[in-house]
């Protein structure tokens, strides 16, 4: 498996990749996580009012206790997807990932209260607009870091 064909795996159905690269046991208990955050947290429900535009309906509807567990699974399980086929090969390559499960998770803290432009996002829309800002800042201090790392040695 390659390292986009893992990530694209794990963003489906985290613990998914790992199944596939054989790692059972933790592909395993990676999805059953994924289930028990998803169901507690109500994140189908969630996802669907979004979609429909009744943002007041997935904020009244999300449990937030489970669903601030969510970030930090999801981007763990895209990592651990990521390194098992060869993906942490770069310096600092999992900043990225945990840069973007920072931002979402924040994201999620405000997502009840945040506005955009005078719309409410949600716990659906600012999470997910919060992992741009991740991931440029994670690759950001990776570039940073490699360079200084590289200046260092020489």
């Amino acid at each position: 498996m390659k390292a986009t064909e893992a990530i694209l795996w794990s963003i489906a159905l985290p613990g998914f990749a790992q199944v596939l690269n054989r790692k059972l046991v933790k592909g395993i208990i990676l999805i059953g996580l994924e289930f028990l955050i998803n169901v507690q947290s109500n994140l189908n429900e969630v996802i669907i009012f979004s979609f429909y535009g009744q943002i007041e309906m997935a904020i009244a509807n999300a449990n937030f206790q489970w669903l601030m567990f969510y970030p930090c699974l999801y981007f763990f399980a895209m990592w651990d997807a990521y390194r098992d086929v060869g993906g942490d090969e770069k310096p600092y390559a999992f900043l990225p990932f945990v840069f973007s499960a920072y931002f979402v998770t924040v994201g999620t803290i405000y997502s009840s209260t945040f506005s955009l432009f005078e719309v409410l996002l949600g716990p659906l829309w600012l999470p997910m607009l919060s992992v741009l800002p991740g991931m440029l800042v994670g690759f950001l201090l990776q570039m940073l870091l490699s360079k200084r790392s590289s200046i260092k040695y020489q």
